[in-house]
């Protein structure tokens, strides 16, 4: 498509830790490799937006090019599942959940995490 133009390069790359603000909002950041490399999530106010990390019942691929499934498990139980239990679970697309529920349901994340 000779049409479409690369994209700018980026101001700034975020890692695990900022604090991204915007207004009154505060969301740190969370890195969670292995859906894509540098993949992220954002955690703030009782809620962690997942993007394609961690769905309810389900994670997100890592069967494409640069993606690696024992990464994202990791980042997901050593990163995510830390969160305290009644955190909303935001993801890119489908319903929403908590970390609870994700703990004992997830058959990705050996259901019954406490």
């Amino acid at each position: 498509m000779p049409d479409i133009k690369a994209p700018p390069e980026p101001d700034w790359y975020v890692k695990s830790d900022d604090v991204i603000e915007v207004g009154d909002v505060k969301l740190r950041v969370i890195e969670t490799p292995g859906h894509t490399p540098g993949g992220v999530c954002y955690y703030g106010d009782g809620v962690v937006f997942t993007g394609d990390t961690l769905f309810q019942g389900s994670v997100g691929r890592s069967d494409m090019p640069g993606g690696d499934g024992r990464l994202l498990l990791h980042g997901i139980l050593m990163r995510l599942m830390v969160l305290p239990a009644d955190t909303k679970v935001y993801p890119g697309h489908g319903p929403d959940s908590t970390i609870a529920r994700e703990k004992l349901t997830n058959p990705f994340l050996m259901g019954g995490l406490v």
